[in-house]
């Protein structure tokens, strides 16, 4: 039976990450930077994808308002969907362009779907994640009951930040996915599928490391984009949208 591992969700690309996947037989990247438009997405994408690699592009899209926050991964895209729009009116989006939408990190902080979000979405999300190395062992352990509780595929993903976490997870198909295309259809329609990731000191130390990337992006980062930075390139009411999202801004 053909299979084909995949990491669902990092945020760095370069050299080193394509050199790193490689070399833990990762077969496709899911490249989803926080408040970068679709297009330059794509274009990263592609240029990084060789006969070894698939890198598809993604988008985790930042529902809400920085004090409610609600992220969704959408794969598939075809059209850019900005940050800071309601829940429902990013699902919607999705749901038009038929990407595959997924719950990264559900019940995690302040910035993921809830368990009652999870409850009532059910039919809307293709795939919760149940392990990052950002979590702590509770948050895995919470993720699959959510995930199980209501008969939805777990994935798993390195979440990476830092070029050095790509590698250690990674969710198996089965079945061979070798474009953009055959992701979104293994997603939507619930090909098998298994979740690993490596283990030992070496791994811990890389959670470790993610996980204090994560106090800085929630503390001096966050500080530096919210007095020091104009408004973000996927902002809503940014000029590449032409308005399309006011309706649902909530900026």
């Amino acid at each position: 039976m053909p299979t084909t591992r995949v990491d669902l969700h990092v945020k760095v690309l370069d050299d080193e990450v394509v050199r790193r996947a490689k070399a833990a037989g990762i077969e496709v990247l899911v490249y989803a930077p926080h408040f970068t438009r679709l297009p330059d997405i794509r274009d990263r994408a592609r240029e990084f994808s060789d006969d070894d690699l698939l890198v598809v592009p993604g988008r985790e899209l930042f529902t809400g308002s920085y004090r409610d926050r609600k992220h969704v991964l959408a794969v598939g895209l075809s059209e850019g969907i900005p940050d800071f729009v309601t829940l429902d009116g990013a699902l919607a989006e999705c749901q038009w362009q038929g990407a595959a939408v997924l719950a990264p990190h559900p019940e995690f902080l302040n910035v993921s779907l809830s368990a009652t979000d999870v409850c009532e979405l059910r039919d809307r999300i293709d795939a919760a994640e149940t392990y990052n190395p950002k979590h702590l062992p509770h948050h895995n352990r919470r993720a699959a009951t959510l995930a199980d509780a209501h008969a939805i595929p777990a994935f798993a993903s390195s979440y990476a930040h830092r070029s050095e976490t790509v590698g250690e997870v990674w969710t198996e198909f089965d079945t061979d996915i070798n474009d953009e295309e055959s992701l979104v259809d293994a997603l939507k329609s619930g090909v098998e599928c298994r979740t690993g990731h490596r283990t030992g000191l070496g791994h811990r130390g890389r959670c470790l490391a993610e996980k204090l990337h994560l106090v800085y992006e929630n503390t001096w980062e966050k500080v530096d984009r919210l007095l020091l930075s104009g408004m973000e390139p996927t902002h809503p009411r940014h000029i590449a949208y032409g308005g399309e999202f006011d309706d649902v801004a909530v900026y």
